[in-house]
Parts: C-alpha cells; structure tokens; sequence
C-alpha cells in the first residue's frame, strides 16, 4: 500500500515523505475548516436548510479536493468558496429575488461553461496570457490577503471608523492566544521542525480550550438532512419556464463565472509556485486536468445544494508544511469526508489557533515579489496594483482586473503591443466592461 502510494503521488520524485503529505493535508483541513460553520450559516439566510448546507459543504470539500489530488496530483484543496457564497444569499437570493433552487441551478450551469472553456482550452489561454511579472504579483498579494484574514480573525486588526482599520486590544484572549502561536509556529519553523504549523495550531487549540475560548454548543444535525437540498435545482427557473428572471440570470451567470475563474486561476498560479510545481518557463503541469476538476466540482456542489466550489488559498498552508503532492488534498478531502458525520464539531478549534498559520504562510508569500522589476514601470505599476487590490478589496479577481487592465495599457500607450497581445487586450476590455456594470449597479 505504501508503495503504491509513493508510485500514484510521486512522493519521493518530489522530495516530500507520506507523513509530511499526510500532516500537510491536515493543516489545510485546520485552516478551511471554518467553512463548515460560516457556509451554512451564510446560505441559511437565503432559506436553504443549514443542517443540509452543512453536509453538502462536506460532501463538496471532499469530493472536489480528493478528485484534485487523484486525477492532477497537486496539493491544492477545495471548498465553498467565500465571497461568492454571500453573493448568492445576499445579493441573488435575498436582493433580486431569486429562489434558491433557481440559483444553485445557476451556479451548475457556470460550472457547466468553465467545463466547456476548460475542454476548448480558453481557460489555459487566459492563463498564458497573464505576463509572469503578475502572477508573482498575484503570489504576492494572497499572500497579504491571507495575512490580512488572519490579523483580523486573531482581533491583531480591527475595523476602525476613522482609519477604516486600526490594532486591536492585544491584551484580548483572542488576540493573546493567536500571538503566542505566532511566535510558537515562527520559533519551530526557524529551527527547520517539520510540521511547525500543525505543531502550533494543535498547541494553541487546547490552550484555548484550557482558558475557556472555545464556546461548544452542538447542534441538531443528521446525513440525512442533505437530501432537502441535493438534486433540488430548478433549471426550469434558469430558462424561462415557471417563471424565469430573464436579464438578471445572465448577469447573475457572469458573476459566478468570472469571479471564480480569476479567483481560481490566481490561487492556483500562487499555490503551485510555492510548491515549486512551475516549471522554467513558468507553466504549471496537468493545467487541464486541474481546471476540469475544479468546474466538475462546481456543477456537484450545486447538486449537492451549495454554492461555487473553488480552490482555497488556505491551501498554501498545507504547502508550507510541507505538502507537494496530490496526497495533501486527498488527506484535507477525507477529514472533510469524516467530518460530514460531525459538522458541528468544527467549532472546537477556535479562530485564534488557526490565524497565526494564515499570518505566517502570507509572509512566506512574498518571495516571488523578488522577480518584479521594480525600477520598470510597465512591470512594477501592474504588479503593484494587483499586489495592493487584491486585500484591499477582498477579491483576487479584482487585483487581477486591475493588472491586467493596466499592463494592457501601458503596453499600448508605450506602443509595445503585438498581435501575440491580442487576449490580453479582450480581457482587458472585458474587466473595463465590468467595472462600468458593476458601477451601474
């Protein structure tokens, strides 16, 4: 069995060992494992029953990551996504009035056309396109928004009505706890301990629990619950039949479709650079095999009754712990699996266990901003709108619209465009179309 495993992963062609894999897979299951809680409580304010948002949000997470790990072999996990998981209760659902079976239909028929740019090769097209100068940018910039979450969840940062953020009470158990974690994983990483960050985040969990932060109130929850929402997609509300919502689909078809491309397409380029899974010109290996996963596990999320399934940047944690193959994400997809008899339990490790990993894995992100030519500033002012757009905003998607519209151009107004540019300047002019509808609205 061991040896089998070492064959289908690559395990030792890859320098890591199936205890690192499987520790790995745990420390991305630690840090994503609030997704269990916060999707069912955020979809259940769109009426969707929360006990089987619940199980669906386990089924979805383990179904799409373990298939990740299988069919491309890369340690990159997935689930729910957030951002557009509010998009759809708030905004669809509660805003513009949509049912939510109508909607999870929308989300299947996104997943259906990712599957089809995917199979045609638009979306490895796009990905080329994106100068290599962006997409250490992109690196870059998870990173500060992973930290940011991370500053935040730990209450280090705080919202602030005269500085929009300011620092919080550090003398706070929240803030105290994610400190001394910090400080934990820090100290073991720099001493070369493997699985410093599960050391540290497993530490600060029972510190937690010892000084009363952990609250646990079970609640009622069964497997059973997931048939109230799985199969219960109303495609007949999408096209026009039982009364379809005509213009608004499409629009709301468009969000779900280019928010997690671009999201996707930025967390995968920043986790298989760390990984060092890019080769020399900058390509990433099995590309189709990762998009094809990730838009099939869309169209099953929306079967089974959640919203956008998407790659996690949390994932990066698990890549920091040592995690280079495939192996990682099929560890993080069966605790997700065990953990759809037990959802509730999720809340036993407490947000300020997990933040410090967040904190640290996003400092570790910088290292590709050392490829930018900084002195450049057709390279360094694309670069550093991506870089800053993407926590400032909350949304990948958004620094690379801001990149890539302004890379386009720069190069234009510097009259360095060529024929070879011509999708780089259809996304362009696809994000200035964006910008110009969402401003409408």
């Amino acid at each position: 069995m061991i040896g089998f495993l070492e064959r289908r992963f690559a395990i030792n062609a890859r320098g890591t060992s199936l205890r690192t894999e499987a520790m790995a897979g745990a420390t991305t299951f630690l840090t994503m494992a609030y997704i269990i809680l916060v999707n069912p409580a955020i979809l259940g304010q769109a009426g969707l029953p929360v006990a089987a948002v619940a199980a669906a949000t386990c089924f979805a997470a383990a179904f799409a990551s373990i298939s990740m790990g299988l069919v491309a072999n890369v340690p990159l996990a997935l689930a729910p996504g957030m951002g557009l998981n509010a998009y759809f209760s708030f905004t669809v659902v509660q805003g513009m009035g949509v049912p939510w079976p109508v909607a999870l239909a929308c989300v299947f028929i996104s997943g259906l056309a990712f599957l089809a740019l995917t199979l045609v090769g638009i979306r490895q097209m796009i990905v080329a396109a994106i100068p290599p100068t962006l997409l250490a940018a992109v690196a870059g910039g998870i990173g500060l928004f992973i930290a940011f979450i991370g500053l935040r969840n730990a209450g280090i940062v705080v919202s602030s009505p005269a500085t929009s953020v300011g620092l919080g009470d550090l003398k706070a158990p929240d803030a105290a706890l994610a400190i001394f974690g910090l400080v934990l994983i820090a100290g073991l990483s720099a001493w070369g301990v493997r699985g410093a960050i599960l050391i540290g985040m497993v530490v600060s969990t029972i510190i937690g629990w010892a000084i009363g932060l952990v609250t646990f109130i079970p609640q009622p929850y069964s497997l059973a619950a997931l048939t109230e929402t799985a199969f219960a997609l109303d495609f007949g509300g999408v096209f026009g039949r039982a009364g379809g919502h005509g213009i608004g689909v499409l629009e709301i078809l468009f969000v779900f479709l280019f928010v997690d491309l671009f999201d996707n397409i930025g967390t995968l380029v920043a986790v298989t650079k760390r990984a060092g899974l890019v080769d020399a010109q900058g390509r990433i290996p099995r590309l189709k095999r990762i998009l094809m996963t990730d838009a099939v596990a869309t169209m099953v999320g929306a079967v089974a009754g959640t919203s956008t399934v998407t790659s996690y940047v949390e994932s990066a944690a698990g890549v920091q712990a040592g995690g280079r193959t495939g192996l990682t994400a099929v560890v993080t997809g069966l605790l997700f699996l065990i953990a759809m008899f037990a959802a509730p339990y999720a809340q036993l490790v407490p947000v300020a266990a997990t933040a410090p990993a967040l904190i640290l894995v996003g400092a570790l992100m910088m290292a590709p901003l050392a490829e930018i030519a900084w002195d450049e500033p057709t390279d360094a002012i694309p670069a550093f709108l991506t870089l800053v757009i993407i926590p400032l905003t909350f949304s990948i998607a958004n620094g690379l619209a801001f990149g890539i519209t302004a890379h386009a151009l720069l190069k234009a107004i510097k009259g360095k465009a060529t024929r070879a540019d011509w999708l780089l300047f259809v996304l362009a002019a696809l994000f200035v179309v964006r910008f110009v509808w969402l401003s409408a609205g």
